[in-house]
């Protein structure tokens, strides 16, 4: 998701520098999966990803990075992202998406994501997630 910032904003480089580097993306991604837990609201994306979230909280760590315009630590590690092909063993409707959505935007207001950046990081996020989806869409 690297881009250049039009006129106004502030003089990073990158979403990665200006959601304020590794510590910042580990607080939102632990914020993620924390919510995914505590939150009834957010029950189907929480069965979805099984028992276990310890991987899937360093995943979406290193992925987040890079996709971010930081560290490529998910593609050193795993290749290519490759989302779609990654994702097809889940089951994902609208529901999973939705909530997917809600519980990170969630995320991060309450680890303070800058607005602006958190309004672009949103409008990115659904057009991920929504190609994720491949349960309830014409094939």
């Amino acid at each position: 998701m690297q881009s250049e910032q039009p006129p106004g904003d502030p003089p990073l480089k990158t979403p990665f520098e200006w959601m304020g580097g590794e510590d910042k993306v580990r607080a939102l991604v632990d914020r993620f999966y924390d919510l995914m837990d505590l939150e009834p609201d957010y029950a189907d994306l929480r069965r979805a990803h099984g028992s276990e979230l310890t991987q899937a909280r360093q995943r979406l760590f290193w992925f987040l990075c890079g996709w971010m315009g930081g560290p490529e630590h998910y593609t050193e590690r795993f290749g290519h992202p490759r989302l779609r092909m990654r994702h097809m063993p889940f089951s994902i409707g609208l529901s999973e998406r939705d909530q997917w959505l809600a519980c990170m935007d969630q995320a991060m207001q309450e680890t303070g994501v800058d607005d602006t950046l958190r309004r672009r990081l949103n409008s990115s996020f659904f057009q991920t997630a929504d190609w994720m989806r491949n349960r309830g869409v014409a094939q």
